[in-house]
């Protein structure tokens, strides 16, 4: 008499945590990482500030983690899911395997970031990072429906421009120019690597004009699971975001890119910015 086979184990937290793609994992981790010791004053806001007179002293950790602070309460939380599901959308669709070409694409836009803010004299440079990666994701994704706040629903292409009102409206021109040169830095990279008539000759995001990823960059974050072994993955819904079925064409307007996202302020900035 055969007995019936155990069960599998559930998986664990760590299992879960493996299954997101891994430059998205580094990103949300590293947010956390920043904002949790500095939400708990466990470390001095001070020390994670972009300030060029302490690069001069070599704090040159300043470069990254001026990228992964991003504010407190609820406004936080928002924030890091929309960054959670634009960049995941991104990673496991358009860059489907192609991890590496995500990231060094992602480090050459935040390069773009950090000189366009030089002359704002911004310190914190979490909020143009999330609007750059949405405005990417919107464009590759232009007609999926997007909800504002559940009351407003508009085409995914004009979401940036909403979070960008938004800032101005919650923390005043300030805000709203940090928060335009992540649209201008993210119109850049899908000008130059996803525009099929544009430099890169047909689009598709493979380093055509912002060149490939170096080697030491693909051995170190590697190729990306294939998101067809990840669970739940089609028609997938979460608080931010509903996504398509994997695979489709970037012109369907419903392919990978987050809908019904919700917009919210700039929130709270560290040190005023």
């Amino acid at each position: 008499m055969s007995r019936n086979a155990p069960p599998p184990p559930a998986p664990s937290f760590m299992d879960e945590i493996r299954k997101i793609p891994p430059v998205t994992r580094f990103i949300v981790g590293s947010t956390l990482a920043v904002t949790l010791p500095l939400m708990l004053q466990v470390l001095p806001g001070d020390l994670i500030i972009f300030d060029l007179s302490k690069l001069k002293q070599l704090q040159v950790w300043r470069l990254i983690t001026c990228f992964f602070y991003g504010g407190n309460g609820l406004q936080f939380l928002f924030d890091i899911i929309m960054l959670y599901r634009n960049s995941d959308a991104l990673e496991s669709t358009y860059y489907n395997r192609r991890s590496p070409e995500y990231a060094y694409q992602l480090v050459l836009a935040s390069i773009g970031i950090l000189l366009l803010n030089l002359p704002l004299e911004t310190i914190i440079h979490y909020r143009a990072l999330l609007v750059c990666i949405t405005y990417l994701a919107s464009r590759l994704s232009p007609n999926a429906p997007v909800s504002v706040f559940g009351i407003l629903s508009l085409k995914a292409l004009y979401f940036p421009f909403v979070l960008v009102g938004l800032d101005l409206i919650t923390g005043g021109p300030p805000a709203a120019a940090v928060s335009l040169t992540g649209v201008i830095a993210g119109h850049a990279w899908w000008l130059l690597e996803w525009k099929e008539d544009g430099p890169s000759h047909g689009g598709g995001g493979r380093g055509g004009v912002m060149g490939r990823a170096p080697r030491w960059l693909v051995n170190l974050v590697g190729m990306g699971e294939d998101p067809q072994t990840r669970d739940a993955q089609q028609n997938q819904r979460a608080y931010g975001g509903a996504y398509a079925p994997r695979g489709r064409g970037l012109n369907d307007g419903g392919s990978g890119a987050t809908g019904n996202l919700h917009a919210w302020g700039s929130g709270q900035r560290l040190g005023g910015t």
